[in-house]
């Protein structure tokens, strides 16, 4: 199963990528106002080179009760994604702890994707 997670909390964000059960993670701090080049993030753990959007199974990203704009930032972003895929979205609630970056985001959506029998109508984005 491919998993695409994002986990945006205001001044930092990383995007994270479970490929045949390998993760690739990237994070970066930035401004709070500062929106995220997405094109960056996916670049950074592979895009066009070990993976396309295409074989993506699970998008995923993180609610971030403390960030309402960068939560709504990423939700629009991966719910885009996933409408035009047709493929399942997962909104994982934040943690709200240090160590809970878009890895964990992605651990999570799958264990919950799974444990639903891979019920694509429970999770679909158009709905979201």
């Amino acid at each position: 199963m491919n998993i695409l997670a994002i986990k945006s909390s205001g001044d930092r964000t990383s995007i994270s990528i479970i490929m045949n059960d390998q993760i690739n993670s990237y994070s970066m701090t930035h401004e709070r106002k500062e929106r995220p080049d997405w094109n960056l993030f996916l670049s950074n753990i592979g895009h066009n080179k070990s993976f396309v959007l295409e074989e993506i199974d699970l998008f995923a990203f993180a609610n971030a009760q403390n960030s309402y704009t960068a939560t709504r930032t990423v939700a629009s972003y991966m719910k885009g994604l996933a409408v035009g895929l047709n493929k399942p979205l997962i909104s994982i609630k934040d943690l709200d702890s240090d160590d809970f970056e878009a890895d964990s985001v992605a651990k999570l959506a799958k264990q919950e994707f799974l444990t639903s029998d891979q019920d694509c109508n429970v999770y679909d984005p158009s709905f979201a």
